[in-house]
C-alpha cells in the first residue's frame, strides 16, 4: 500500500482489487446475504478484510468528497466500504462547515449505505455527530423511508446520542419502528435498546413495560434489548 499520500479513487479501487481473495469473497456473499431477494441482493464481495480496508483508509484519510463519492457509489461492497470510512475521517477533519458537507453527502448517498456494516460503522460518526447539537428532524425522515438502510441509519445514528446519556431520540424512534417487518430493523432497535438499559436498565425496562410493548415487539427484538438483564428479569420477560 502507498503511505502518506492522497490516492485518487481509481487508485485506492485497485489497491483494494489487489487483495482480492475470491475463497473469502463466495463466504462474505453469502453472509451478508447477496442473493436474490435477500436484503444485500446483488451486492459484490472481492473477500477483504476489514484491517486491510481499515490500513487503507487510515494511509489516505485525506482523500477529499469528490474521490470519495466515486467510491461510495461503486458496486463492490469493499470500496463503498472504504468510502464510507473515509467519509468518517473527512467529517472528524473538517471545521463546521465541512462537517455539514459529510452530513449532507451522507444523506444524499444514504441508500449506497446499503448493508448493515455500511451503516453500522458509520452513521452514528456522521449523522448522530452532525445531529447532537441540533433540530434532529432528519432521523425521522429517515426512519420514515420506504428504504431499509435509512431506517437502519435513524436508528443506528442515536448511538452517538446514547453515549452521551441521551435517550429521548432511540426510544422515540423505536416507538415508530416497534412493528417493523424486518429482522434487520428489530436487531438495529433490540441493540439500541440494550445501549439504553446498559446505562440506565430503569429507563429501558419503564419503556417495555410501558403500554406492554416488550408484548407487542418482535420477538428478535426484545432478545436483543434484554440480553443484559440478569437472567431471573431476562426469563420473566421471555416467559409473559
Amino acid at each position: 500500500m502507498h503511505q502518506n499520500t492522497i490516492m485518487t479513487a481509481d487508485h485506492i479501487r485497485k489497491e483494494i482489487e489487489s487483495l482480492s481473495n475470491p475463497e473469502k469473497a463466495k463466504i462474505l456473499q453469502r453472509f451478508f446475504k447477496t442473493g436474490p431477494g435477500e436484503y444485500g441482493d446483488g451486492d459484490l464481495f472481492l473477500g477483504i478484510q476489514m484491517p486491510y480496508i481499515r490500513q487503507l483508509v487510515k494511509l489516505n484519510n485525506k482523500t477529499p468528497l469528490s474521490e470519495i463519492q466515486a467510491l461510495i457509489t461503486d458496486p463492490v461492497h469493499e470500496v463503498r466500504m472504504a468510502g464510507a470510512l473515509l467519509l468518517v475521517e473527512c467529517f472528524k477533519r473538517s471545521d463546521q462547515s465541512g462537517k455539514k458537507d459529510c452530513f449532507d453527502f451522507y444523506i444524499a448517498h444514504a441508500k449506497k449505505i446499503n448493508n448493515w456494516d455500511l451503516v453500522d460503522l458509520t452513521c452514528h460518526h456522521i449523522v448522530g455527530a452532525w445531529l447532537w447539537d441540533k433540530d434532529r428532524t432528519p432521523l425521522y425522515q429517515l426512519a420514515q423511508s420506504q428504504n431499509l438502510w435509512e431506517q437502519r441509519i435513524s436508528m443506528i445514528s442515536t448511538f452517538y446520542f446514547l453515549r452521551k446519556n441521551d435517550f429521548t431520540d432511540t426510544l422515540e424512534l423505536a416507538k415508530l419502528l416497534l412493528n417493523h417487518k424486518h429482522d434487520l430493523i428489530h436487531k438495529a432497535v433490540g441493540w439500541m435498546l440494550r445501549e439504553v438499559g446498559k446505562r440506565n436498565q430503569d429507563v429501558e425496562t419503564d419503556f417495555l413495560e410501558q403500554d406492554n410493548r416488550y408484548l407487542k415487539m418482535p420477538r428478535t427484538m426484545l432478545r436483543y434489548a434484554i440480553e443484559k438483564y440478569p437472567e431471573d428479569q431476562r426469563l420473566g420477560f421471555l416467559r409473559k
